[in-house]
């Protein structure tokens, strides 16, 4: 079952609050273009990818032609879009598939948004143009085989040595790593203990720098994660991003891609409901359409309710976005509330196709595959609730307090 077009009339079916009415004109424009983009290009293709755990490499030179690349970074040949039009990017290509989507917020939120909020003007005059047009991936190197959600504590290091750093260490689950051409890698300064962040050029970096895809994995098949590991990798001090002197400034990154992973959930979300709204539609059980039962339209019901929450949630953080007045707490709720009723929604949408559910033909399964690795990245469930805890009560909760 492929995912449902508006022109099949279902797109009131999940506009239920009629949102569509807010949208202006660039992003309705956005929209429709990244909608039939994943019609043409996605769809038709991602399922074979995803089932033999390949990266999908034909669609990334496509990217370029949207005129999406870079989201709302403004100059340096991007797209300088509004925050809204930004999230539905994320939404749509979502809907169509994870993988794609995780791909381009890697490369484009995270990579290049780095870049973008903590390079100097020569640094992102150096790198975000050719970043745009997709002739340079990124890709983001925070988390390690030991520090998960206590990424805070990493431990790869970073070492001056004239006019060049020395990097050691090892990094995990670091999406495009294995090709990408730029690595925003984050170590400890040995000097002063403070994280800071590098451009790592991998032509430039030669054996000291490895990368092994991760394989095996029940999600996000056809994006490829790596293991990263740096040997004394040698970087120009002119490398070292100007604004990423601590912690804090990664933080800031992370609060601004997890508004586009809240998006994320409502693509999933959207994508499982319309299948399992098409399929009640179509099929018969006990002689009467599924659609026909009280059980049915109660699980439709409330997962209507929940795609809704999710949507008035995130429209209301692009419009804080847009005005600075969003923090780290507002885009860890979005992303805590978006993620956790995604998974609740692809599920009931798996329940309401039974058996058929576990086929990649009807996107269901995919889909609740996928908004596991949702549920998991850009901070845990756990970690946004905590993160939204400290807003609320001014106190430290991450780590256990230690008794005299």
């Amino acid at each position: 079952m492929r995912v449902l077009t508006r022109a099949e009339g279902l797109m009131s079916a999940t506009d239920y609050y009629l949102l569509d009415e807010l949208l202006g004109e660039e992003e309705r424009e956005v929209r429709e273009r990244v909608r039939a983009f994943c019609e043409k290009e996605v769809l038709p293709v991602i399922g074979d990818y995803w089932n033999r755990e390949e990266f999908p490499f034909e669609l990334v030179g496509k990217f370029a032609d949207l005129g999406i690349v870079g989201g709302a970074i403004r100059g340096y040949g991007c797209p300088g879009l509004s925050r809204l039009a930004e999230g539905i990017v994320a939404a749509e290509l979502a809907r169509a598939d994870g993988s794609i989507n995780t791909f381009y917020g890697v490369h484009s939120g995270l990579a290049m948004g780095t870049i973008a909020m903590l390079g100097s003007e020569e640094q992102k005059q150096r790198w975000l143009p050719s970043m745009a047009r997709m002739e340079k991936i990124g890709a983001f190197g925070l988390t390690e085989p030991e520090h998960g959600s206590d990424v805070v504590m990493l431990e790869t290091t970073a070492r001056r040595e004239g006019d060049e750093w020395v990097l050691d260490g090892r990094k995990k689950w670091i999406g495009n790593a294995s090709f990408a051409d730029l690595v925003i890698v984050w170590a400890r300064d040995l000097s002063d203990g403070e994280v800071k962040g590098f451009v790592v050029e991998r032509e430039e970096a030669g054996e000291a720098f490895s990368a092994e895809v991760i394989k095996g994995k029940t999600g996000k098949r056809a994006v490829w994660q790596a293991e990263i590991e740096l040997r004394g990798v040698r970087v120009p001090h002119e490398n070292k991003l100007e604004g990423a002197n601590s912690f804090k400034d990664t933080s800031k990154v992370l609060t601004a891609t997890r508004y586009g992973v809240a998006w994320e959930g409502v693509g999933h979300a959207v994508a499982a409901y319309e299948a399992a709204l098409a399929y009640a539609k179509e099929r018969r059980i006990f002689t009467r359409p599924l659609e026909s039962y009280q059980l049915i339209q109660n699980k439709l019901a409330n997962m209507l309710s929940e795609i809704t929450a999710m949507q008035l949630i995130c429209f209301r953080l692009a419009q804080l976005f847009e005005q600075g007045k969003m923090t780290g707490g507002m885009a860890s709720l979005a992303k805590m509330h978006t993620a956790k009723k995604a998974r609740q929604v692809c599920l009931e949408a798996r329940d309401i196709l039974g058996g058929n559910g576990l086929l990649l033909e009807h996107v269901v399964g995919k889909h609740l595959a996928d908004v596991e690795v949702v549920y998991t990245y850009e901070g845990t469930d756990i970690v946004q609730s905590l993160i939204v805890g400290r807003e609320i009560t001014g106190t430290q909760a991450f780590a256990p307090s230690r008794a005299g």
